[in-house]
């Protein structure tokens, strides 16, 4: 029986390779050497990015609980100096943040404090953009700090996904480039399960559609033969992550919020050797202007106690000293608590970085009287930062992606 162009187009489209959920980012083509490989690769770093989205209580995430000040500034926030997790005889973390506490203390986690920007501003949308861009300066914004990296290393990645963003709705701006594409995923669950549905023998059918004929239809060949290629990509992709997945063994069990089942998919794709060195995930919540005190706890929970699986994850599979991970939120909050028991937009805050042998707080908690319109003053530059992860982490020059050159911090 002749094959159509309508036949043909349907037939595909009724197998889902066609569909947006099925299709994989090429990057995952490769993913399962992981099944093949006899050990895990130690070359090629890998950057986490962890957004804090919302402005995040830095004053009741690192709390300065040894200065009468901070007690004074929160009577009903305040945590009580026998509940923090205490670092030192004047800072401790909050208790919801067990995690982190042993990661610091196995030497794994750094606190850099005091971070934010000349002239910090207060909205959600300028302050993220800003963070995002790492250009204060700019209001039309078009490439993201990372974006820019990734483009003058472009001819490095022909064919391939240097970077990932998971569980977001669009791409962040952080990863928007001018020469590379970054594929994002948006919604992980179903993404999973469009990979595992339908029988053996329904794949294998659908194999031998695609890759054991070779009749096309006449007219438009070229049009077909593009979407027939890039129907075998797709499956091909499936497969191979099909694979990776189901053949990942991970060395401890993970929480099961959202962001922990993102970062678990992270140290897969790690360990299955992808050519991906820059991830980029968000934890939302933190705009706490009432009733904060649950609210925060919780989502400093799944914070720690996801970051704390992903690093045993990965250390399990010797893959710690290839992985840093860095958290970073808009802005932080003011040092007042308000009339609601929350606290509103404020400027400085902390960064943390997971990464093996680095630990300890970087830099002084800043004052707590003297403020900026009640604000925390900031004392390190969040682009010392960024510049610190490009050039002593990915080995990437710097300057040309910040604009100018800033200071080196001690966390790599």
């Amino acid at each position: 029986m002749s094959l159509t162009r309508r036949t043909f187009v349907q037939r595909l489209s009724a197998s889902g390779l066609l569909a947006m959920g099925a299709m994989p980012p090429r990057f995952l083509c490769r993913a399962a050497r992981a099944a093949e490989a006899s050990s895990p690769s130690t070359s090629g770093r890998v950057l986490v990015l962890v957004q804090l989205e919302g402005g995040n209580d830095g004053l009741n995430t690192v709390i300065p609980f040894g200065d009468d000040a901070y007690y004074r500034a929160r009577p009903g926030l305040g945590l009580a100096r026998d509940t923090v997790l205490k670092l030192d005889d004047y800072h401790g973390l909050h208790p919801s943040l067990t995690g982190f506490k042993e990661l610091f203390d196995e030497g794994a986690l750094s606190i850099v404090q005091g971070v934010g920007y000349p002239n910090p501003d207060r909205s959600h949308f300028r302050s993220m953009d800003i963070w995002h861009s790492a250009r204060p300066e700019s209001v039309r914004i078009e490439t993201g700090w990372l974006g820019r990296a990734l483009d003058a290393t472009a001819a490095q990645h022909e064919a391939k996904a240097p970077a990932l963003a998971l569980g977001m709705e669009r791409l962040p701006l952080a990863l928007v480039a001018a020469k590379i594409n970054v594929p994002l995923i948006t919604d992980l669950a179903s993404y999973e399960l469009r990979l595992a549905e339908g029988s053996e023998a329904e794949r294998a059918a659908m194999r031998a559609r695609l890759f054991e004929s070779a009749e096309l239809p006449p007219g438009d060949a070229a049009e077909l033969q593009f979407l027939t290629n890039t129907a075998r990509s797709a499956y091909q992709s499936a497969e191979k992550l099909r694979a990776v997945m189901g053949s990942y063994q991970a060395a401890i069990e993970y929480p099961g919020n959202a962001l922990a089942q993102q970062l678990k998919l992270i140290a897969q794709i790690v360990a299955s050797e992808s050519e991906t060195r820059i991830f980029f995930v968000s934890l939302g919540g933190f705009d706490t202007h009432a009733d904060q005190a649950a609210a925060h706890a919780a989502l400093l929970t799944e914070l720690s106690s996801a970051c704390r699986a992903f690093y045993q994850d990965l250390a399990g599979h010797g893959l710690q000293d290839r992985v840093l991970l860095a958290t970073f939120s808009e802005f932080g909050r003011r040092v007042k608590e308000n009339g609601s028991l929350g606290t509103d937009h404020g400027a400085a805050s902390q960064m943390f970085v997971v990464s093996p042998g680095r630990a300890g707080l970087r830099g002084k908690h800043p004052s707590l009287e003297d403020l900026t319109d009640g604000d925390l003053k900031h004392h390190t530059d969040f682009r010392s930062v960024y510049a610190t992860l490009l050039e002593k982490w990915l080995e990437l020059p710097s300057e040309p992606v910040l604009g100018e050159r800033f200071a080196m911090l001690d966390i790599v």
